[in-house]
């Protein structure tokens, strides 16, 4: 079996998405006509030429844009159903999704509006599809500490439906410790902690995301690298990291897959994953990170393995769901010699 034939049949799992960030434009348009929302853009072609970026901040003008056409519980539930359809065409069992409470409750729209409609789709999808998933509620990282909390109030009485809670937005001088105490009691609260850090952050959030949010998975971590210290103590501990090589390209993380850092990420030991972020605005859904990542850096079949492995060794499963996927995942590559 050739690469990219392996890349698109094998058992994955998705630890880094953004449901608000799957918006295509065609559904933008589709919603804005629905809900009688005016955008700056006269043509499905007209958004498209808004998805060029040259930094993080640039995407985040044409994300919370976007943002504007979700007002309702059915808005929500299509949103995650189509990438859901698209996550069971391309074998993804498993996916650990975040979502942007802040985003629309400041616009009006309800924590239950959004929640109701997002697990809608998601209890939909394990019925027909057997995609199994775990919601994580992001804080906005450019607001307030006293705005998170106030969120992580309303998850609490959802506590069913929302496994974890995350750090997202712009990273640029929000560093990680903004947010140590609600993160504090959203453990309290058994939440699980995950957090952006490194992206274009330094080294020295990813260690505050570690020293003082307690984080149990890192998302991005890129610049992590640039501190040896720091990579084998995130080696040493199995902590996975969740990359996300078409982000960082558009993105201007890494402007040059060639030059992208993951397969050093593998040869340090980290549990790195490949995911695709916010995949209606970078290029690509998972299958296509695999397939650009793997070419640019001539990935080997055994590191196309592992980073497969990988996505469910780190994901969030309890442990017998965990050693059924990674059971199910090695046969199929034991049957695809």
């Amino acid at each position: 079996m050739n690469l990219a034939r392996l890349i698109a049949d094998m058992p994955k799992a998705e630890l880094h998405l953004h449901i608000e960030g799957t918006l295509e434009p065609d559904l933008m348009m589709a919603l804005a006509r629905r809900n009688n929302v005016t955008l700056p853009y006269a043509t499905v072609e007209d958004i498209r030429q808004a998805y060029e970026f040259n930094c993080l901040q640039d995407f985040l003008d044409v994300y919370y844009l976007g943002m504007s056409v979700l007002l309702k519980r059915e808005d929500f539930f299509d949103l995650a159903w189509a990438y859901l359809e698209k996550m069971a065409a391309q074998n993804v069992t498993h996916v650990e999704v975040f979502f942007d409470p802040q985003g629309h409750t400041t616009r009006g729209v309800s924590f239950d509006t959004v929640l109701s409609g997002l697990t809608d789709a998601f209890d939909k999808a394990e019925r027909d599809f057997g995609i199994t998933s775990k919601l994580i509620m992001c804080f906005l990282r450019h607001l307030s500490e006293d705005e998170a909390f106030d969120s992580l109030e309303q998850a609490c009485a959802c506590k069913s439906h929302i496994h974890g809670v995350g750090l997202d937005s712009s990273e640029q001088g929000h560093p990680p410790s903004k947010f140590k105490r609600v993160f504090a009691e959203a453990r309290e609260q058994g939440f699980t902690p995950v957090a952006h850090a490194g992206e274009e952050g330094p080294p020295a959030y990813v260690a505050e995301a570690l020293d003082d949010l307690h984080i149990e998975r890192i998302d991005h971590g890129n610049r992590a690298l640039e501190d040896p210290s720091l990579v084998k103590r995130i080696a040493d501990s199995g902590m996975a990291m969740t990359v996300c090589p078409l982000s960082n390209k558009r993105l201007q993380v890494v402007p040059d897959l060639a030059n992208h850092p993951l397969r050093h990420m593998l040869n340090a030991g980290i549990c790195a994953t490949v995911n695709s972020d916010d995949p209606s605005y970078f290029g690509g859904y998972v299958t296509d990170n695999y397939l650009a990542i793997a070419e640019a850096l001539n990935l080997t079949r055994s590191e196309i393995v592992q980073l497969g492995r990988n996505s469910f060794i780190g994901s969030f499963m309890n442990e017998a769901d965990k050693r059924a996927a990674v059971a199910h995942f090695d046969e199929f590559v034991d049957k695809a010699r």
